[in-house]
């Protein structure tokens, strides 16, 4: 159409050059400015009125070629289906038996029993501190111990035989009960130098070695870390928090290990950070092969909903009236052709759902069944009939 309007207004601008007056060079050629200017509004007027009969000559024959033959779309059978809906958040494993020992009292360190990558034990000695002596004092105190445990057993025997005072009897029983508890407070004291492993795991760094002087709450021994207990911690919206409970189904992917793995919501905070307005929820990781490690970033998608019958549409053929309001264009009457099916084209309010990627569901207005306009949706009308592709 663009070439034949270009074709006419050429046609016609000849024509008139030929018919009245001089041409456009010969015009030029005088270098009568007034003229020249009145011949260019001459010929602009002349386009205009070509391009507007030109534009009413393609509106006819577009409308009549429509009611003729029928728009050219293609449409999609509607059929329910399992919808799962998904948040997509991005977290990272942690463990909460990840901990550097320190110690409990001053010393020397004299012995590191382990090594890096070393597995142990729950209880099983790591590392030992000089006791500065404590173990020679509690042997002294055991000799005491023994003599006032002698004492008072004799003093006992006599008080029992009502021989010898009541407050001698006392004294020995006193100080053999200090003796003993003495002795305990020692051996708890000897106990502080002796480094054990709070839990069974993996030493993941021996961070001073033997030799060094250590101090209680200041200098880092050994780290010691346990991968059976992985976890990821995640913050969630507000918004997420009637759907997202414990036993939701979370689907867990680590993109360095090209794993995917299938967990549940284990828990959920009961308190909602005034900051971002987000709730916490903490969600177990497997780790049978032992490759997945603290911080490891993963990518979460929560399954926040589920519909067994839903209607899912793709998101572009909806389109949105003047007042706001959601539609579809359906084929209806549909009539079965050599060459194309026809049909009539009806517009269809509906109410959306949640949206996955290109598809969104519909919660009304659409049943099973139903035959929607995809390609040429956006170019069809209300009762218009349209020519439908056969697959």
């Amino acid at each position: 159409m663009k070439k034949l309007s270009i074709l006419f207004i050429g046609l016609f601008i000849l024509t008139s050059c030929g018919d009245k007056g001089p041409t456009v060079d010969e015009l030029i050629a005088t270098g009568d400015t007034e003229m020249i200017a009145q011949k260019k509004t001459e010929l602009l007027n002349a386009k205009k009125e070509l391009e507007n009969e030109i534009s009413s000559i393609e509106q006819f024959l577009d409308k009549n070629s429509v009611k003729k033959d029928g728009a050219l779309v293609s449409i999609k059978t509607i059929n329910d289906t399992l919808y799962n809906h998904f948040i997509e958040l991005q977290g990272s494993v942690d463990t909460k038996q990840n901990i550097t020992l320190m110690p409990e009292m001053a010393g020397v360190l004299t012995h590191v029993y382990v090594t890096e990558g070393q597995r142990v034990s729950k209880g099983q000695r790591l590392a030992r501190i000089d006791d500065g002596g404590i173990s020679q004092n509690i042997e002294q105190m055991k000799v005491q111990s023994q003599l006032a445990k002698t004492t008072y057993e004799r003093q006992e025997r006599l008080w029992n035989q009502k021989i010898g005072s009541e407050i001698q009897y006392l004294q020995a029983k006193a100080n053999y009960e200090a003796q003993v508890n003495a002795i305990k407070s020692m051996q708890q004291q000897l106990a502080k130098t002796i480094v054990t492993a709070p839990f069974s795991g993996v030493i993941d760094n021996v961070i001073t070695e033997q030799g060094n002087t250590v101090s209680p709450g200041m200098t880092e021994i050994l780290r010691i870390v346990n991968l059976d207990n992985m976890y990821i911690d995640v913050e969630v919206p507000e918004t997420y928090i009637t759907s997202v409970n414990e036993g939701t189904d979370v689907e867990v992917e680590f993109p360095v290990l090209g794993e995917t793995l299938k967990s549940k919501v284990r828990q959920t905070s009961s308190y909602i950070n005034p900051s971002n307005r987000s709730f916490n929820i903490e969600i177990p990781v497997p780790n049978k092969n032992g490759q997945v490690k603290p911080n490891l970033t993963a990518r979460l998608k929560i399954n926040d909903y589920t519909s067994k019958g839903a209607i899912l549409i793709p998101l572009a053929v909806i389109s949105e009236n003047q007042n706001g309001d959601q539609y579809v264009m359906i084929a209806t009457d549909l009539q079965v052709g050599d060459q194309y099916d026809t049909a009539v084209a009806k517009r269809k309010l509906v109410t959306t759902g949640k949206t996955t990627k290109n598809m969104i569901e519909i919660t009304s207005g659409l049943a099973k069944g139903d035959h929607i306009i995809v390609e040429g949706a956006r170019s069809v009308r209300e009762e218009q009939q349209v020519r439908i592709k056969k697959a």
